[in-house]
């Protein structure tokens, strides 16, 4: 089997392996729908008192909202990625097998996290967000070539996603626990991605900073593109700058880590 063929069979066989959970997928679409309820009439709240902050209008920061609650599952902002299970298979020592595989650790995990965030997208984003744009007033762009640009970033995004939960993962070979690593993440996500609150909101200096990290590139990246606010080559530089640079940090973090493997557990 080619390479090509052989991680777009592990791509396969994880978004499988996420679909054969259909209760859990139920839940999770009620889950955010119920959330993006009380985040909408929160926002709208704060709109209603400062109109078109951020630069947004109210049907804006609403699809904001629902676009937020189609992404959380797919880039896993709040974890519930692929990561915990490569942090245990560390703990245990199963990453042992891993490495014998005839594949490359990071490109193994890679397709299998690309199979699990198009499922989310799929079966657990889509029906939020189709919710949201029948009973709330919605911004929602006409052309085609938009909606293009808008999933291109999401890709990019999944990439991006991945390669920070890589090497939170990859803490696992150091650490005995790496749950504090993972809640730090996890904290770090919600906030600087823009999930509490739209990044273009955030004021001066704060502001720049939180932009500039790569968490920005998770919803605040696709969501400016869908809106009208972004340049989709000059976002496309930014994300594409940044998966480059945590994907070649977890592959140098990977190869220190099994020159020497220890197993943690076991």
């Amino acid at each position: 089997m080619g390479t090509g063929r052989l991680y777009g069979a592990v791509a396969a066989g994880g978004f499988r392996r996420y679909a054969t959970y259909r209760a859990a997928t139920a839940a999770g679409v009620f889950t955010n729908t119920v959330f993006g309820l009380i985040l909408v009439y929160g926002y709208r709240a704060l709109w209603d008192e400062r109109p078109h902050l951020g630069g947004w209008d109210q049907s804006q920061v609403v699809t904001y909202v629902w676009l937020g609650q189609a992404l959380l599952a797919t880039l896993a902002i709040g974890g519930g990625g692929v990561e915990n299970e490569l942090m245990e298979r560390i703990r245990t020592g199963d990453v042992a097998i891993d490495l014998y595989r005839p594949a490359d650790l990071q490109l193994w995990w890679l397709a299998t996290d690309l199979g699990r965030a198009f499922f989310q997208l799929l079966g657990r984003g889509v029906v939020p967000f189709l919710f949201g744009a029948l009973c709330f007033p919605v911004y929602l762009p006409r052309d085609v070539g938009t909606w293009i640009a808008f999933l291109v970033a999401v890709l990019l995004a999944m990439l991006v996603g991945f390669g920070i939960r890589y090497l939170v993962a990859l803490s696992a070979f150091w650490l005995m626990d790496g749950m504090g690593v993972t809640q730090m993440a996890w904290l770090a996500g919600y906030f600087c991605s823009g999930m509490l609150l739209p990044l273009n909101v955030f004021p001066g200096a704060l502001g720049e900073v939180v932009r500039a990290l790569p968490w920005s590139s998770l919803l605040q990246a696709p969501a400016q593109i869908l809106l009208g606010h972004a340049d989709p080559f000059g976002t496309y530089l930014f994300q594409g700058a940044w998966a480059v640079v945590l994907l070649g940090a977890g592959r140098l973090v990977q190869s220190a880590a099994t020159r020497q493997v220890v197993v943690q557990g076991g």
